[in-house]
């Protein structure tokens, strides 16, 4: 891992460096627990976009990071610097002799981060020294590590707190870093209670150290992200957060974010040339390595993002996109969407009918729109449904046939001898004109009912037998009905790398999962390749 400058080999200069911490501060978050392998991978898509720096953990600490610092240092990092954390030296003894700092060595990487005690309250309370030991501490084990030859990066912990309580020593604490020789001074808001203004000024008032100067956000006042584009207004050249803004407690200050509004909103390039256009991408991909879904309502990279329900919008957007979206989606490799609902007007008919190539007839959208309204005012709900947009818009196109019809299906339930439950369904679809009628067992009443309707279409349809269904949803919309209640159902279905949703809503249940899927079965076979 050889020394870089931290910016992007070949390219033009950063104005700001992304410093991403998301495989040690994001893995602190409850529910997220990767593997080495995890690490690894995360790490590389890390440093094709063009991250400046990436903390890879803190070596010393547990088995997997120093697995990590050891299969790293055989792997090519293209654009980032791959950078190790830890602390200051302990108390009372000196930085050769601490077992943290000598990890950070073992780990072979050019750049080290460590961080240490800004605020006299953490001196007392937590280090149990005195400021003046304090101070040492800083000072002396950044010097250690300059003179190992490492590059150093320093972590002020709890700065904002600190400098609110007593500006003149959380300075102080900062001379000392620099005085060793760091590179980059971070202020940290790390308990996430400072607002924006006052990072702002803090940060102004701080360039009088004439050094580069950082910001590590947390999420706890919901203000992270402004919190580090305020840093950033101040002065501040390098910004530490992470993907999707994981962290512990209300997580970090969320680097899908603030690229964007970095490059976009401020006009300072973060990020390698055209990786700005990936980061939706990185995101979700981030979050799939996570095991967690990506957040819908993220700002910039969630699906919804630049997704539109209400007709009015929906209208003026069909005149021009810009009318209620404040940057071109594909900047960020994300996309306009039209969601049709019981708040749509004809435009969102329209506008889906052109997503779905649909070529409607005359008036029809005025058909779909009243048909959608009538189908939500019973249950059904198409936002997260768009196959059976796409097949509500179908059905009142001209010269339509559905590869099947319904004609009736049974259902029985019941239990053998031995206490063995079975379900058995049986199904007459019209198929083309020609009546087929055939039956099926399942392990569940749905499930019977799906292998039936596969039975009945596949002389016919053999395609049907590639549709598989990847997940089944009930919820139930107003449990005070008790068992009158209306049941939506929504299915998830696929083919291959293909995916679609479908939905059905009823007072009974097995109603309600007919709906989802025969919609899941007929979409499926009008889009077979």
């Amino acid at each position: 891992m050889s020394p870089k400058t931290g910016a992007v080999a070949g390219a033009s200069p950063l104005a700001v460096h992304l410093y991403d911490t998301t495989l040690r501060d994001g893995s602190q978050r409850e529910g997220i627990s990767l593997t080495c392998s995890d690490k690894l991978r995360v790490a590389q898509r890390l440093d094709a976009a063009g991250v400046s720096f990436i903390e890879g953990g803190w070596p010393g600490s547990n088995p997997k990071d120093a697995e990590f610092f050891a299969r790293a240092r055989d792997m090519h990092w293209q654009n980032a610097v791959l950078t190790a954390f830890g602390s200051t030296r302990r108390a009372g003894i000196g930085p050769d002799e601490d077992p943290s700092l000598r990890a950070l060595l073992e780990s072979g990487t050019s750049t080290c981060t460590i961080f240490g005690k800004s605020s006299l309250f953490h001196v007392a309370e937590v280090l149990r020294t005195t400021p003046e030991e304090n101070l040492r501490m800083i000072e002396e084990s950044v010097a250690f590590l300059r003179a190992s030859g490492r590059r150093v990066i320093y972590d002020a912990e709890h700065f904002f707190d600190a400098y609110a309580h007593d500006a003149r020593y959380a300075t102080e604490t900062l001379h000392a870093a620099i005085r060793g020789g760091a590179e980059v001074v971070v202020l940290c808001d790390t308990n996430g209670g400072t607002m924006p203004w006052d990072v702002e000024a803090a940060v102004r008032a701080l360039a009088a150290l004439s050094h580069t100067l950082g910001i590590h956000a947390h999420d706890d006042t919901g203000c992270a992200v402004a919190v580090s584009l305020a840093a950033v207004r101040g002065g501040a050249r390098h910004v530490q957060g992470t993907i999707n803004g994981y962290g512990e407690r209300c997580g970090n200050a969320n680097l899908s974010a603030i690229a964007p509004s970095l490059e976009l909103k401020l006009g300072l390039r973060c990020l390698g040339d055209g990786a700005l256009v990936h980061v939706t991408e990185l995101s979700h991909f981030v979050a799939e390595v996570a095991n967690l879904a990506p957040d819908a309502h993220m700002a910039y990279v969630g699906r919804s993002a630049f997704a539109h329900k209400g007709g009015v919008h929906v209208a003026a957007i069909r005149r021009n996109a810009r009318a209620y979206e404040h940057i071109d989606p594909a900047l960020v490799g994300n996309q306009t969407r039209v969601v049709l609902s019981e708040l749509s007007g004809k435009g969102s008919v329209l506008s889906k009918a052109e997503e779905h190539d649909v070529e409607m007839v005359a008036g029809a959208e005025t058909a779909v729109l009243a048909g959608v309204k009538d189908l939500e005012s019973r249950g059904f709900s198409f936002e997260a449904a768009d196959a059976s947009v796409a097949l509500l818009l179908r059905r009142k196109a001209a010269g339509y046939t559905p590869p099947f019809r319904l004609v009736e299906y049974k259902v029985i339930v019941g239990q053998r001898e031995g206490d063995v439950s079975f379900s058995e369904a049986t199904i007459k679809i019209d198929v083309e004109g020609s009546i087929q009628h055939t039956a099926a067992e399942g392990n569940g009443p749905v499930s019977a009912l799906d292998a039936a309707l596969r039975k009945a279409l596949a002389f016919s349809h053999p395609e049907v037998l590639g549709i598989k269904l990847a997940d089944y949803k009930v919820r139930i919309l107003d449990g005070r009905d008790g068992t009158s209640a209306t049941t939506r159902v929504l299915i998830d279905s696929s083919e291959g790398t293909r995916q679609w949703t479908t939905v059905g809503a009823a007072s009974n249940i097995l109603e309600a999962s007919w709906f989802a899927l025969a919609d899941s079965i007929e979409y499926g076979l009008l889009t077979h390749e």
